[in-house]
């Protein structure tokens, strides 16, 4: 059973790896998760200026995230990420995709920023997700 349904309508563009419209079933419980960075539990920073590195780390943060809330991957209907470039956009979807149901993306917002909390930081990404109630 899942808390929420994705729709891409054809009255808007075609969505590339990405739903335009979450609909959250009544009583869902909803999951927000701050936005995560690709430093380890352990506080060691992925290595800086690699793309792929700190996405999957970013990644695994948000999961470790999701979890404490008791929900999942497949519980993710919201995903906002945030990049000081968009030229790593390829690595970043490629990683991305590594966690989430492709067949089934998330709705999905994607920022360029002028810069993170620590220069190093190439990425962010906090997500929501909502379950079933009980």
């Amino acid at each position: 059973m899942t808390a929420f349904e994705l729709i891409t309508p054809g009255t808007l563009p075609p969505a590339n790896g990405y739903s335009h419209v979450a609909e959250i079933a009544p009583g869902s419980r909803i999951i927000w998760t701050s936005g995560q960075v690709p430093i380890s539990a352990e506080g060691v920073f992925a290595p800086a200026g690699d793309w792929a590195a700190q996405t999957r780390q970013v990644m695994v943060n948000v999961g470790a995230a999701l979890e404490a809330g008791g929900a999942g991957w497949q519980d993710v209907f919201k995903l906002t990420i945030y990049v000081v470039d968009t030229a790593a956009l390829p690595v970043v979807r490629a990683v991305r995709d590594e966690f989430i149901d492709v067949s089934r993306p998330p709705t999905s917002s994607l920022v360029r920023v002028a810069g993170l909390f620590h220069p190093d930081i190439l990425i962010e990404i906090e997500a929501v997700a909502a379950v079933p109630a009980g």
